[in-house]
């Protein structure tokens, strides 16, 4: 059996026959997440179906060849070990994408054998991908160096901060090359459907869409979170910039100078708008927030804000409003 690259062309039921099918390999990290597993799973199922033919195909690798167990409880039968695919890539049987799955815990994995396949799969041709958390075992693989990558939002702090040469941003899912990262979650749906998109047209993706019951297909640029608004119910919108402006520089907090200057407000001036539209001391319960949502290294980031953003001299604020 032969197999081709995404996106080299496009093809239609006709010819798809002489093309070959896209195949996949998807590594399970040990408690992987099951929403983006099966949400990049049953785009491709979907996708079969709506052409009526096999386009797609897949198959689960893990480290053994055993069962892996997902974060959720639930145990995956997987079809292939890194040894054999080790040895596929010689053979016509290698994929078209190798793809990650991580979830919380990723940081403490390591897997030199995995890391290996992934460099020779890169090596010779075949994309890579990763689900959610699976960019930090690309990264730790060297395969991201000055690539546009994403993560999911709550390892964006930690992971900008351990590797230096990726290039991350907060989109839902990036293309860049032949590296395909996404947040996670539903955006594996999406960064598979884009994939659909490119090599069967709008329409195929259209008809996907209306089988999932999914109104659209979201854009890679679109945000991760919720608006600030609904998020942290704020509606002043020189407050909802200040706050954007912390999110973005959670590892390297940027000073107050820093952020009034941005704003083009005084220091005193942005104490006064967190107090009155948050009731609380401004940046650091601001931060306790974000921390609760971002984990630990939103909260390295509090460790230390009172030296970035010191309080005022003055003990009380007038009254406003």
């Amino acid at each position: 059996m032969t197999t081709r690259q995404p996106s080299e062309s496009k093809h239609t039921p006709a010819n798809a026959a002489l093309a070959g099918p896209i195949v996949f390999a998807l590594y399970l990290v040990p408690d992987f997440t099951m929403l983006a597993f099966s949400s990049a799973i049953e785009a491709l199922r979907l996708a079969n179906r709506v052409l009526g033919y096999k386009a797609f195909k897949w198959r689960l690798v893990s480290d053994d060849g055993g069962a892996v167990r997902a974060s959720c409880g639930l145990s995956v039968l997987t079809d292939s070990h890194l040894a054999m695919e080790r040895k596929g890539l010689f053979g016509t049987d290698r994929p078209s994408m190798a793809i990650v799955c991580a979830d919380l815990d990723v940081e403490e994995y390591s897997n030199r054998s995995l890391e290996a396949w992934l460099r020779e799969c890169m090596h010779r041709g075949i994309h890579i991908g990763a689900l959610g958390t699976g960019t930090y075992v690309l990264a730790k693989a060297g395969l991201l160096d000055n690539k546009r990558c994403t993560i999911h939002w709550e390892k964006l702090p930690g992971f900008a901060e351990r590797f230096t040469r990726p290039v991350p941003n907060s989109s839902i899912y990036e293309v860049d090359g032949k590296i395909w990262t996404c947040a996670g979650g539903s955006a594996s749906f999406d960064m598979m459907m884009h994939l659909i998109e490119r090599d069967f047209g709008e329409q195929t993706a259209a008809a996907i869409c209306e089988q999932a019951l999914i109104e659209r297909v979201r854009a890679p640029g679109e945000r991760q979170r919720l608006h600030l608004s609904p998020r942290h119910g704020i509606s002043n919108k020189t407050v909802i910039r200040a706050v954007e402006q912390m999110e973005l520089h959670m590892a390297e907090p940027l000073s107050m100078d820093d952020l009034a200057a941005r704003l083009g407000l005084s220091g005193r001036q942005i104490e006064r708008l967190f107090r009155y539209e948050l009731e609380c001391s401004p940046v650091r319960s601001l931060l306790s927030r974000v921390a609760a949502r971002a984990g630990p290294a939103a909260a390295h980031a509090i460790d230390h804000a009172d030296r970035r953003y010191p309080r005022p001299r003055t003990a009380q604020y007038p009254e406003m409003g």
